[in-house]
C-alpha cells in the first residue's frame, strides 16, 4: 500500500474519531449529536458500538455493523394572502409545542420536495397549495423525545386557491396565525420555532 494512502487513511480514521477536520476540510456547522447512542449493537447485541463523528455513525466494532446518521429532509412553504399576511401554525406537539412553524414537515420516502410540500400543506391547512416556487434551504436542528436530527429544510412560496377554508390537522395544529412580517424586527419578536424558518424569512424579505 502507497504510504499517502496510508497516511490518508490514517487521517480520515482519526478526524472520525475526534471530529477533527483536515486542513484541506470545512465546516460550516458544528456536528452536535454525540448524545444519539446505541446501548447495543442492532445486529449482534454487544454493547461496544461506539459513536463516531460527533454522532455521524455507529459503527460496532464485534461484527462490523455501521449506520450512519444522515441529514433528513424537510419543507416548508410561505404563504402569503391578499392582505400581506403570512400564514403561521401553532405547534400542538413537542418539540417547541406552542410555538409557531411555516406549513411543512417530513419528506417521505420516493417523494420529491415539491410532492412533499403539497402533501404536507394537504394535511396540516386542509388546502391545496398553488405555485410552489422554490425559495431556499437552511439546515435545522430538531430534537425529540432525546433524538437530535438534522434535517435540510427546503422552501418554497405559495399561495392559496380563492375561497380557501382552512382546516387544522388534529394533534399537530392547535390553531392558524396570519401575520405580517415586513421587516427583520418582525421575524426576531416572532416566536418561531425554529431558526431555518427564521432564516428563510429573512430571505424572503430581502428578495421582495
Amino acid at each position: 500500500m502507497p504510504l499517502h494512502y496510508r497516511t490518508n487513511q490514517c487521517k480520515r480514521q482519526e478526524n472520525e474519531k475526534t471530529n477533527v477536520l483536515a486542513p484541506n476540510q470545512e465546516m460550516r456547522y458544528p456536528i452536535n449529536m454525540e448524545q444519539n447512542r446505541f446501548s447495543y449493537c442492532p445486529q449482534c447485541g454487544t454493547n461496544e458500538i461506539e459513536t463516531l463523528g460527533g454522532g455521524r455513525k455507529w459503527k460496532c466494532p464485534k461484527c462490523g455493523f455501521v449506520l450512519y446518521n444522515n441529514v433528513a429532509s424537510a419543507v416548508g412553504l410561505v404563504i402569503e394572502n391578499a392582505e400581506g399576511e403570512i400564514l403561521f401554525e401553532k405547534r400542538a406537539r413537542e418539540p417547541r409545542k406552542g410555538f409557531l412553524v411555516l406549513p411543512g414537515g417530513f419528506t417521505d420516502p420516493d417523494e420529491t420536495s415539491e410532492e412533499a410540500a403539497y402533501r404536507e400543506c394537504m394535511e396540516e391547512t386542509g388546502t391545496a397549495p398553488e405555485k410552489l416556487k422554490y425559495l431556499c434551504s437552511f439546515p435545522n436542528t430538531y430534537d425529540y423525545k432525546g433524538i437530535r436530527y438534522k434535517t435540510c429544510d427546503i422552501f418554497f412560496t405559495a399561495s392559496l386557491p380563492e375561497g380557501f377554508s382552512l382546516k387544522a390537522q388534529e394533534g399537530e395544529v392547535d390553531a392558524f396565525i396570519w401575520k405580517k412580517i415586513e421587516t427583520k424586527e418582525d421575524v426576531e419578536t416572532c416566536p418561531i420555532a425554529f431558526d431555518s424558518a427564521k432564516n428563510t424569512l429573512l430571505k424572503w424579505l430581502e428578495e421582495k
